[in-house]
């Protein structure tokens, strides 16, 4: 059939292969040079989240590089530990336990910070939950509190870093999104409104400060693919099987695009090829790419999870569990999919 008579869906997907590879191709390895690496030394780098995942994995890797690190969680016994770890790897680091639900701890992050180093350099925005189920499964009290840490608790941070950063003339503000930004999943309907927000924010922040002419000051939003970390473990969950999820990324991979992207800062940043196919597939076919990933999510969480009871995880309270940068979900997935299949 000559070209001109393709249906468009083969005309978009043509495309979308096309954008797809392109943006692959133009891809920088998310890896610091030497050069960039030794920058790192002596910068303030706050980091919340900072007790597990993505925020434990940054601090270690950014206090390797013998960054100052500003720890802040819930857990102040396992931020000292990682406080610890960072102090032996060579890094400066000062434990502020907080929860950023709350505009007030949030503020004495800033003032320590500054009263401990003088500056801030780059603020990470990385504390996140999440809740599973069916929207109407889930109380609305976890529904609340998920935006009170991914919305509020990234509006609270990005206003005291841009306060600061405006003082002294520079800085960086690094929010930790979700592929979820762009492509809402099914039975994570809040987690996916809560990172749509946080895209929204920094596109508009981008934008004031453009305006402003602030060329020394840079937001960016990172946007990892689900990564195993014990986000999985810490997660609320009403959906009545193990949290479970395909195709998950090594977290890693996620932690060094991070500190990459405090380094080289851009609007916003897919972390992977799986992240970055996503996003051009969810602006191209918007409507296929969301009813494929609720497809996978239904078969992942509604028909091969294990049973599990009905939890609000650690959205209103830490847990001792989940304490490693490494989730040990993807271990624990095929040691449940051996065990259907006997």
């Amino acid at each position: 059939m000559p070209a001109t008579k393709d249906r468009p869906a083969l005309r978009g997907l043509r495309l979308l292969l096309l954008v797809a590879v392109l943006q692959l191709c133009a891809c920088t390895s998310m890896q610091l040079r030497p050069d960039e690496q030794q920058a790192v030394a002596g910068k303030t780098y706050v980091i919340t989240g900072a007790s597990s995942g993505f925020g434990r994995g940054v601090a270690e890797r950014l206090a390797a590089l013998r960054a100052n690190v500003v720890l802040a969680a819930r857990r102040t016994d396992l931020l000292n530990e990682v406080a610890a770890r960072a102090r032996a790897a060579g890094g400066t680091p000062l434990v502020v336990t907080a929860d950023v639900g709350r505009p007030e701890d949030v503020q004495r992050i800033a003032d320590e910070t500054v009263a401990r180093f003088g500056r801030i350099d780059v603020w990470i925005n990385n504390a996140g939950v999440g809740v599973l189920g069916r929207f109407e499964d889930i109380p609305p009290a976890d529904h609340a509190r998920v935006i009170d840490v991914n919305v509020k608790g990234v509006i609270y941070g990005s206003h005291a870093a841009l306060r600061r950063f405006r003082a002294q003339g520079y800085g960086t503000l690094v929010n930790i999104g979700s592929v979820e930004s762009e492509v809402p999943l099914a039975y994570q309907s809040t987690y996916a409104a809560s990172k749509a927000a946080v895209l929204s924010l920094g596109r508009a922040l981008n934008e004031e400060l453009r305006l402003a002419g602030s060329d020394r000051i840079a937001v960016t939003t990172v946007m990892p693919w689900a990564a195993d970390t014990p986000f999985f473990e810490h997660v609320a969950n009403y959906s009545g099987g193990r949290p479970r999820m395909a195709a998950m990324d090594d977290p890693q991979k996620v932690v060094e695009a991070i500190v990459w992207a405090s380094v080289h800062p851009r609007e916003e940043l897919p972390v992977g090829w799986k992240a970055s196919g996503a996003t051009v597939s969810h602006r191209l076919m918007p409507d296929l790419t969301e009813r494929i990933s609720a497809n996978i999510s239904h078969r992942m969480q509604y028909e091969t999870a294990p049973p599990a009871p009905a939890t609000s995880g650690t959205l209103h309270q830490p847990v001792e569990a989940g304490r490693t940068v490494d989730g040990g979900v993807r271990k624990r997935m095929e040691q449940e999919d051996a065990a259907r299949k006997r």
